[in-house]
């Protein structure tokens, strides 16, 4: 399939322009797939040209595009991706990395906020954007425009409005210069894993699941005996100068421990639970289990997710936070990261075959459980 150059100038003043790189094996209906699943709105206004109809989801909602035109998916009010484009520029170099096979124009508002403060930047936005955050629309875009970078072993150009225009844009003056910082997000970066699901797992099923996968697992649930309150408390006043009735004061205890020992005595309402896996120098596997009502955009609307649901959430505890944020960590947590990842996807496999559902990684696109 050939593919039309990427144009000089398509951003007016007021927008931000970014590239989204990625690989040749990567189609274009993968693309709609991953902003269907965080933006509801998604949409076709021009199918692109040589896309045959059923290839990509969106087609019959707009025109088709003629010869090699690109299409133009809109994701929200103000934001569209415009492709697939060449991995060149019509009579100018991308600055791409190599591998690069098509390119998507993504035009949204400019939003910016205040420069980084964090020293996190494990995807290098902070250092992209050092003199102000994009924020509102244009952040929630970046956060998924890097997310699919990552998922796609892709790339983006950031902030590249105005780097090729060659005169103003079409109905006014065009952005000034951007950075076009190049990110090249690491696809190990994204450990964590979800499983969504309708089913409930009383713990000591959870730890029967997941126990045979590693020794070290354990229920999270223990709790510490409480034996009540301090003796005599009843006859101390709640602070200093406190001038309540000494047999008031003590009738409030009498009522508070009464209310205790019902609450104890009574029937346990769980809400939610955990299990805890000790890699040693590699951190912690957490299972978290506990109901769900936001979920990720793709599985609302669905007849078992009407009331919410049930979410197994596997994470990892790095051993060294500040490495784990770095945009370039050691050797150490690569390898410490590598190991609990391998963990987190047999878990993530094992829970979703035990109650069914879907899994979904920490960006909220779904997996196939055949992949893990």
């Amino acid at each position: 399939m050939t593919y039309s150059p990427l144009p000089r100038s398509v951003a007016q003043a007021h927008q931000a322009r970014h590239l989204l790189a990625v690989p040749g094996d990567v189609t274009v209906d993968e693309i709609e797939v991953l902003a269907t699943s965080r933006f509801t709105g998604t949409r076709w206004e021009l199918t692109p040209a040589g896309i045959l109809p059923g290839n990509v989801t969106g087609a019959p909602q707009g025109p088709r595009a003629k010869g090699h035109a690109p299409g133009i998916l809109r994701v929200s009010r103000h934001a569209t991706l415009t492709g697939p484009y060449a991995p060149q520029g019509d009579g100018f170099d991308l600055g791409l990395p190599p591998g690069t096979a098509m390119v998507f124009d993504v035009v949204c508002h400019r939003e910016r906020g205040e420069p980084p403060f964090s020293i996190g930047d494990r995807d290098g936005i902070g250092r992209a954007f050092a003199e102000g955050l994009p924020t509102r629309e244009e952040g929630r875009l970046l956060t998924w425009l890097v997310a699919v970078a990552r998922r796609l072993g892709g790339s983006i150009r950031v902030d590249v409005g105005g780097l090729w225009a060659s005169g103003p844009a079409q109905g006014g003056p065009g952005p000034r210069p951007g950075t076009g910082v190049v990110l090249t997000p690491d696809g190990d970066v994204a450990v964590d894993m979800s499983v969504y699901s309708s089913v409930w797992l009383e713990p000591e099923a959870a730890f029967a699941t997941v126990r045979p996968l590693h020794p070290r697992t354990r229920l999270a649930t223990e709790g510490t005996e409480w034996g009540g309150p301090p003796e005599g408390i009843a006859d101390r006043p709640l602070y200093p100068g406190e001038e309540m009735d000494p047999q008031r004061r003590k009738e409030l205890h009498a009522a508070a421990e009464r209310y205790d020992i019902a609450a104890l005595q009574g029937p346990q309402l769980l809400h939610g639970y955990g299990l805890l896996t000790d890699l040693g120098v590699d951190g912690i596997v957490a299972v978290e289990v506990a109901g769900e009502e936001h979920l990720p955009p793709v599985l609302r609307g669905l007849p078992w997710t009407a009331d919410g649901a049930v979410r197994y959430r596997v994470h990892w505890e790095p051993p060294d936070q500040v490495e784990a944020n770095r945009e370039q960590p050691g050797m150490e947590h690569r390898v410490a990261r590598r190991r609990a990842a391998e963990l987190v996807a047999r878990i993530a496999g094992r829970l979703q075959d035990a109650v069914g559902g879907e899994i979904a990684d920490e960006d909220e696109f779904l997996l196939d459980p055949a992949d893990l």
